[in-house]
């Protein structure tokens, strides 16, 4: 058996699940997206442009995802790389294992049950109830972008933090000690070591959150109340309510673009800065 017989043979398992679960039904989707509404609903085949002429008609839900996920994905980045940095650096080997199970806890619990929770936090009865107490009234939080903000942060969190903890693991203690020795100051030896040598966890994590922000759909519909639409909630409505599935698979082949054409350019952004990470590697 050839080095390459033996390379294909270890590609066929992944390839025929790529090709089975993604290719085929994105293929499929992509000519219904040409196709015309059944009268009973479904589709009938045809080719025509009028589903993408009508995709204005979701343009609130496609401006809510594009508007809400990159938010979302730089609000936990934020919050995520102090801890992260905590656990990696400053935290000793009994504590680091404890946070680290604080922080997987969350997903020991299902998304439905924490977004009920913060449904009740965010609702009358939760923090507006308590701000009416120190005289601070007519606070709404809930069925609001803030609301579903703060549900997608909640949500995503630890699949930002593990990155970007695995990354500050694995920096080499060294190279802060040379830093301080050559007189650098804390927030320099930051700006110029640890964040471009962190790199590669940041951008695997706010890949990881925003693909899965493009596609939420339970978070906007609990927090949002119906009244914050991302594109998720509109392809449920059009191809199980509205069982319009020719407008449905428009609207989803547009959003696979607009993530293919978003990630594309954030992959040459990182490239361009992880040149800048090797050069900190060498010296």
């Amino acid at each position: 058996m050839t080095r390459r017989t033996r390379n294909w043979l270890l590609l066929a398992p992944a390839g025929t699940w790529f090709l089975v679960m993604l290719i085929i039904p994105l293929t499929v989707v992509f000519i219904f997206s040409f196709g015309e509404r059944a009268p009973a609903g479904g589709v009938v085949p045809a080719f025509t442009f009028e589903q993408y002429a009508n995709l204005p008609a979701r343009w609130a839900a496609f401006k809510n995802t594009m508007t809400l996920a990159p938010i979302g994905t730089l609000s936990a980045l934020l919050i995520a790389y102090p801890l992260a940095y905590f656990l990696a650096v400053k935290s000793g080997p009994k504590w680091k294992t404890i946070l680290l199970v604080l922080v997987i806890v969350p997903f020991w619990t299902s998304i439905l049950i924490r977004s009920y929770a913060w449904i009740f936090l965010l609702g009358g009865r939760g923090i507006p109830a308590l701000l009416e107490m120190v005289g601070i009234e007519g606070v709404r939080l809930i069925n609001t972008p803030f609301a579903v903000l703060v549900g997608i942060i909640y949500g995503y969190l630890p699949l930002m933090v593990f990155p970007i903890y695995v990354s500050l693991d694995k920096l080499d203690e060294r190279l802060l000690e040379a830093s301080s020795d050559l007189g650098a100051k804390p927030w320099r030896t930051f700006l110029q070591i640890t964040l471009p040598l962190s790199i590669p966890g940041i951008a695997t994590g706010c890949m990881l959150v925003f693909i899965l922000l493009m596609g939420e759909y339970l978070i906007p519909a609990l927090l949002g109340g119906g009244k914050v639409f991302f594109v998720g909630n509109a392809l449920v409505d059009l191809f199980l309510q509205s069982r319009n599935w020719a407008y449905g698979s428009a609207v989803a082949v547009t959003l696979v673009v607009v993530m293919l054409i978003t990630v594309t350019v954030y992959m040459r952004l990182i490239n361009r800065l992880g040149a800048s990470r090797e050069d900190v590697s060498i010296m």
